[in-house]
C-alpha cells in the first residue's frame, strides 16, 4: 500500500483526489493540508511513503516544504501537482528533491501512474511539460508520461494564433508584452510538444489550426 500525504491549498482538488481514491486497495492518502508549512508537520507525524504537493501555497511553497521534507527523511518521494509548466518552477523542483512532476490539467488517471512509478523509486515528468532543458536530470529511470492529445497552455495557442497570423516573435513579444526569448522558448516547447521538425512545420501548423482552437 503507498502511503500518501498531499499537500494543496485548492480543498475541492483535494476532495476531488480523495474521492478517486477512496476505494484504491493499493493507495491510502493518509493525510491532507493546506499549505506547506503544515505539510512538513504532517510528515512529521506520519511519515508517508509519497508526497503530493503543489507548488504556489500558503506560509511555505511546495520547493521550500520539499528541501525540509527531503532533509529530514531522504526516503520519502515527493511528486508536484502543480499549474506551472515554467521550466524554472520545474528546475527548483527537481533541485529541491522531487521525482516526479504533473500538471494538474493531465487528469486522475495519469495522476495515479506517477504516484506508483515515483513511489517505486522512478522519476516520472508529465509529457506536457517544458524539460527540454533538462537534459542533466534525465536517465533511463525517467518515465514520460504518454497522453493521446497534447495539450497547448493558453498561452502557447496565443502565440500560435500570431504565428498563424505571420507574426514574428519581435512582433508577438511586442504584442503580448513579453521578451523575446520567451517567445522563442514557447516556439521551441510546441515543436518538442507536437513533434514537430521546425519552424516550418509549426507554422503550416498553426495555419492549419488557426480556426480549430
Amino acid at each position: 500500500m503507498i502511503s500518501i500525504a498531499m499537500a494543496e491549498d485548492h480543498q475541492m482538488l483535494i476532495d476531488g483526489v480523495k474521492s478517486f481514491f477512496e476505494y484504491d486497495e493499493n493507495i491510502n492518502i493518509i493525510g491532507t493540508v493546506n499549505n506547506g508549512e503544515d505539510l512538513v508537520k504532517l510528515v512529521n507525524l506520519k511519515q508517508p511513503r509519497l508526497v503530493i504537493t503543489d507548488i504556489r501555497m500558503p506560509k511555505m511553497d511546495g520547493i521550500q516544504a520539499t528541501k525540509l521534507i527531503k532533509s529530514q527523511f531522504s526516503h520519502i518521494k515527493i511528486l508536484a501537482l502543480t499549474m506551472f509548466d515554467q521550466p524554472d518552477a520545474i528546475k527548483q523542483m527537481l533541485d529541491a528533491g522531487a521525482s516526479g512532476y504533473l500538471l494538474k490539467n493531465s487528469g486522475i488517471k495519469m495522476l495515479s501512474k506517477a504516484i506508483v512509478i515515483v513511489a517505486n523509486g522512478d522519476t516520472f515528468f508529465d509529457p506536457n511539460v517544458a524539460f527540454n532543458f533538462m537534459n542533466d536530470y534525465i536517465n533511463e529511470n525517467v518515465t514520460i508520461g504518454k497522453s493521446e492529445k497534447v495539450i497547448l497552455s493558453n498561452r502557447e495557442k496565443e502565440i500560435l494564433q500570431l504565428i498563424a497570423n505571420g507574426n514574428t516573435s519581435k512582433e508577438i513579444s511586442e504584442t503580448l508584452f513579453i521578451a523575446k526569448t520567451t517567445v522563442d522558448t514557447h516556439r521551441k516547447n510546441m515543436i518538442r510538444k507536437l513533434n514537430l521538425k521546425g519552424g516550418n512545420e509549426l507554422m503550416k501548423y498553426a495555419i492549419d489550426k488557426k480556426y480549430k482552437f
